[in-house]
């Protein structure tokens, strides 16, 4: 059976942003982390490969130690449906923070209350009230 799973690349920042998201998120759990070891091609250390999973969906992250023309764009991004208010405003303002808005927390029309942006690390999260009727 095939898996699918996001796959993060970070330079440098990959541990930071897991223990990051596990402090953001209440369901986050660092899986397992593999690290590079002396005479390997990563700096030693850093993050080889990582699994982390947020409310059940795992993630697969690295540290690059080649540095790229790219980083993360807007285009693909993390979308997280929250339940209640109290837990879109403290999520919107801890993830946020050191971080940039597409679209601060507002109502726009298709959602009463919504944000679009990216994290410190360059990371694009969606928020989203879960609409109750």
């Amino acid at each position: 059976m095939q898996k699918f799973t996001p796959f993060l690349m970070f330079t440098g920042q990959a541990e930071e942003a897991m223990n990051f998201y596990a402090s953001v998120f209440p369901q986050a759990k660092i899986e397992h982390i593999i690290r590079y070891e002396a005479g390997q091609s990563g700096t030693e250390g850093s993050v080889m490969r990582a699994v982390f999973s947020l409310d059940g969906q795992e993630y697969m992250c690295i540290d690059s130690n080649v540095k790229h023309e790219f980083t993360f764009t807007p285009s693909f991004s993390i979308f997280v449906q929250c339940e209640t208010e109290v837990e879109i405003d403290s999520v919107c303002a801890r993830l946020f923070e050191g971080g940039a808005f597409f679209m601060p927390l507002g109502n726009y029309g298709f959602s009463e209350k919504f944000a679009w942006g990216a994290d410190k690390f360059g990371v694009s999260w969606q928020l989203n009230l879960e609409h109750r009727r």
